[in-house]
């Protein structure tokens, strides 16, 4: 068991469309707490995530995504972040306490995905391409962070995030 002074805690990291808020609500229901999106954090308290980056830069954002996952981490919960996250290596500090699930996805599964998407940084030609460009070159980042992977790519959300949920109970 844990207790109040140390709240369990998951965090979920991944690229754009691998389920990290369909697994994560999951796992948060099983495991009977919070779940927080740190991104939806940030666009409730500075506005549209496209805005913030037009208007102050990714510098800008980064810092207000550190410390919306800072706050999340001491709430405690399961904690989905975007999928830029872990660029920053101020947020990657943050994760090293904390058990860090990596959710991968094949670009195959990706396509069903986020076809008729209006993700901002798939905007152009060809989503899919950019999608994987973004993906490898945030990969390192992802494996230097997670605790654990799991594959989403062509298995029912459910039974990914009970596999989370057993895996999590086994790391009290």
């Amino acid at each position: 068991m844990t207790s109040e002074a140390e709240p369990l805690t998951l965090v979920l990291v991944g690229p754009m469309a691998a389920g990290k808020t369909s697994v994560g609500r999951r796992v948060a229901r099983r495991l009977r707490v919070a779940f927080i999106d740190t991104d939806k954090r940030v666009v409730a308290e500075h506005g549209p995530i496209p805005e913030i980056f037009a208007a102050h830069g990714e510098a800008h954002f980064r810092e207000l995504e550190r410390a919306a996952v800072a706050k999340a981490l001491a709430e405690g919960g399961v904690i989905s972040l975007g999928g830029g996250a872990v660029t920053d290596a101020g947020t990657r500090e943050l994760l090293r306490a904390h058990p860090v699930v990596f959710l991968t996805v094949s670009p195959d599964a990706v396509a069903d995905r986020i076809r008729g998407s209006s993700r901002p940084l798939l905007a152009g030609e060809d989503p899919l391409a950019r999608w994987q460009a973004i993906f490898e070159e945030r990969r390192g980042w992802y494996d230097e962070v997670s605790s654990t992977t799991f594959d989403t790519s062509r298995r029912p959300m459910q039974r990914i995030a009970d596999e989370i949920v057993a895996w999590r109970r086994e790391q009290r």
